[in-house]
């Protein structure tokens, strides 16, 4: 199979979470603290070539009634100069509630505030990448 790397795109921060070869499970792997999506993007390619990640998953910024706005746009031009920089597919998936979600696991766990901030857009890109594993699993094959 391969390593996925999923990407959870904003303004000034970008996380990222990469899955283990078997793409059972995502993890946190970094943010990046850049505005600049042309150095994101660069950044991301660098991270697909060290991890020898075989696809990409993007977070869609979709409106919460599903329909694309202007930060569903940026996110897919996002995706596409990405694609240009990397020999992977890019793939892009719904992100909607996914930074809440972070946070809410983040204070469950007993993060102090400080930390929540640090790691909220890697949290939400592992679950950006999680749900995208559960829903690429291939079938378990059964043994008569």
């Amino acid at each position: 199979m391969g390593r996925v790397l999923g990407v959870d795109p904003g303004d000034r921060r970008t996380g990222v979470a990469l899955s283990d070869p078997d793409r059972i499970l995502a993890s946190p792997l970094e943010r990046i603290d850049d505005p600049s999506p042309r150095r994101v993007a660069a950044r991301l390619a660098e991270l697909v070539r060290e991890h020898d990640a075989e696809a990409v998953v993007v977070g869609l910024a979709l409106n919460m009634d599903g329909s694309e706005g202007p930060r569903a746009r940026a996110g897919r031009d996002f995706a596409a100069r990405l694609q240009a920089l990397v020999e992977v597919p890019v793939h892009v998936e719904d992100e909607r509630l996914t930074t809440v979600a972070a946070a809410d696991a983040l204070r469950r766990g007993g993060a102090k505030a400080a930390r929540r901030r640090e790691l909220l857009d890697q949290v939400a890109a592992q679950i950006l990448l999680q749900d995208w594993l559960d829903r690429h699993r291939p079938p378990e094959e059964h043994a008569p």
